[in-house]
Formats: structure tokens, C-alpha cells, sequence
């Protein structure tokens, strides 16, 4: 809380306090930008063009960007029929790598003849790449474990500013997904620190004294926060009837436009994942709804899980130190 007093030379002092401080837009806003690709030789691999910290906690901050990662991952991991000796959840855990960093990789395990047995999904949040084109898994206390670029499968989005690391296809909606997420944490500060608040107290009465003052300063202020709403009661001998106002300066139900924003920010995100909004759980606003359900899956599938597939598929089965008995194989009818 701020308070200042601005000084009248014709009466008391008029004093004047507000709460909060203004908050910079986009504090942490380097978590998401797009930086040029550079090699850290301290660490010794080449950095990443977006964190992928950055990229992970955004996932986790809107319901709609975080929820859709998973479905889409779901999707291709549902036709996943077997081969390269993976579990459903390992090829569960490649494709939400894929989908969330714009890259994923498998590990070839191989035997005591170099022959390949299996694969093994390896994290990308933590997977970066040395300047020799082999890879590097980050361990904790600045450890890593060195990978030969012959032993990953190595699978990104592509990316016309730089072919080391993958793109994520949804970047154009990741400021819906904050715009989106801002919108309710204001909400939800704007309740826990007293809706009722949205209004000046303005006393001009020449009754009222400094004490008195003083006191009502502190009834309000107290009144901050959820369930702390009380009704004020105040005696002015003599008082002037016009002596004290509420003047109203905040309707929060007019002012933010907050399903406007949320549901157009929604859009943005959905858009931006390419995804039906009938199957993100997006209630219609007319009466025409959003059609039929079996169609649009049948469309979105044939244009963006299938080919999804394929291209994992095509990835690791081109390997040529993959035999043809660990073939991937993909439910593609």
C-alpha cells in the first residue's frame, strides 16, 4: 500500500492511498522467447533457442494449452500397435516430447554384439546437443551422460531459423495461453483481496477530525481480503448528510470483459493447436453447435494424428540399425 498527502493551502492536508504497485508486462517473458541458437562452451553443448523450463510451466498454467498436449499425445500413442520393444506409455512419453519441445529421441539399447534390442525414450527437456552431433542427457549437479550420435533416433519439428533443435507447433498461441491465464489469476486476486473494494471513500465533511479520519483509514484497509466485508457504521455531530460518498470506479462484471477474454484467448490456443473445439470440451454459443462430432474427429485425424504417426514411424523404421522385427507399427486404417 502507497499513501501520499497533497497539501491545500485553503484547508487540512487531502490524503490520498491506494494498493499494489503496477506489474511489468511480460516479467517473465524470456522463459518463452525465441533467442539465437549459440554454443555454451562452458557447458559444452549448444543452447536451446527456448527454454524448455519455460516451455514446460506454460503447459501447466492454462487449461486449455496443457490439455491439449495431452490429448494430442494420447491420440498417437492410441494407434500405437507395438514394436521397438516400447510400451504404450514410452511411446506416449516420445510423442508428448515431440509435441511440447518440437524434438524427441529414443536411445538404441544394444547388445554385447552392438546389435539393437530395443529403444528407450530419452526426456528432451533435459537433452541437448554437442557440437559434434553426438548428444548430452543434463543430470543433476551440472552432470551429464554423453550419447554417440549413432545411438539416438533423433526426431524434431522443423525449424527454418536453425536444424539443431526442434520447433513446438503451437508457439503462435502462447500469448492467448497467458492472456488466458491472466485473466483468471485477476480475477481470482480481484476476490481474495476484496471484490467490494472497487470504490473511492470520499469525506468532505468539516466535522470530521483527524482521529476520526485515522480510524476509518484503518476500517477499510482491514477490510481487505475474502469474507472480511462488514457494513460501516459513522456518527458526525453535526455532520453534513453530503459529507461522505462512496463513488463507485471499478465494476469488475463490465470493465475486464472476462468471458469475452477467455473465451476468445481459448480460441486462440485451439487454433494454434489446430485442434476441434467440439473434442477440447468447448461449450457452443448457438444453436447450431459445433457439428457433428464422428466427422470432425474422422477429418482431424486424417490430418493431423495419422500423418503424426507416419512420421515417427518413417523416423525410427529408416534406421538402419533397426530390424525389421522392431519395426513401429501404427493402427494407420
Amino acid at each position: 500500500m502507497t499513501e501520499q498527502a497533497i497539501s491545500n493551502p485553503a484547508s487540512n492536508p487531502m490524503t490520498a492511498f491506494n494498493f499494489g504497485e503496477p506489474e511489468p508486462i511480460e516479467s517473465g517473458r524470456w522463459l518463452t522467447d525465441y533467442t539465437e541458437l549459440f554454443y555454451d562452451h562452458f557447458a559444452d553443448y549448444w543452447s536451446t533457442p527456448i527454454s524448455r523450463q519455460g516451455l514446460a510451466q506454460i503447459a501447466n498454467t492454462n487449461a486449455h494449452h496443457g490439455a491439449l498436449i495431452y490429448a494430442r499425445r494420447n491420440m498417437v500413442a492410441g494407434r500405437f500397435k507395438g514394436g521397438g520393444g516400447l510400451k504404450r506409455r514410452q511411446m506416449q512419453a516420445f510423442a508428448h516430447d515431440l509435441i511440447q519441445f518440437g524434438d524427441a529421441a529414443f536411445l538404441k539399447i544394444r547388445n554385447s554384439l552392438g546389435r539393437v534390442v530395443r529403444l528407450h525414450p530419452l526426456p528432451s527437456i533435459y537433452l541437448r546437443r554437442h557440437q559434434s552431433g553426438d548428444f548430452v542427457l543434463l543430470q543433476a549437479n551440472n552432470e551429464q551422460i554423453r550419447y554417440r550420435q549413432e545411438d539416438v533416433i533423433y526426431l524434431t519439428q522443423y525449424d527454418p531459423r536453425q536444424q539443431i533443435y526442434g520447433l513446438p507447433d503451437y508457439l503462435g498461441g502462447i500469448q492467448s495461453a497467458l492472456l488466458n491465464r491472466d485473466a483468471t489469476m485477476f480475477r481470482r486476486r480481484y476476490y481474495q483481496n476484496g471484490a467490494h473494494m472497487g470504490f473511492i471513500f470520499y469525506a468532505t465533511d468539516p466535522n470530521l477530525s483527524e482521529d476520526q479520519e485515522e480510524e476509518l483509514k484503518k476500517k477499510i484497509q482491514s477490510s481487505k481480503g475474502v469474507g472480511n466485508f462488514r457494513s460501516l457504521f459513522i456518527n458526525i455531530p453535526n455532520g453534513n448528510p453530503d459529507g461522505v460518498k462512496l463513488i463507485p470506479v471499478g465494476d469488475i462484471a463490465t470493465k475486464d470483459d472476462f468471458d469475452r477474454i477467455k473465451n476468445i484467448s481459448a480460441q486462440d490456443v485451439l487454433t494454434a493447436h489446430r485442434f476441434p473445439p467440439g473434442q477440447a470440451g468447448i461449450i457452443p454459443s448457438n444453436a447450431a453447435g459445433l457439428g457433428d462430432p464422428e466427422k470432425t474427429d474422422a477429418v482431424y485425424t486424417r490430418n493431423e494424428v495419422l500423418p503424426l504417426c507416419e512420421l515417427i514411424a518413417d523416423e525410427v523404421n529408416s534406421d538402419p540399425d533397426i530390424p525389421a522385427r522392431l519395426a513401429l507399427q501404427f493402427a494407420l486404417e
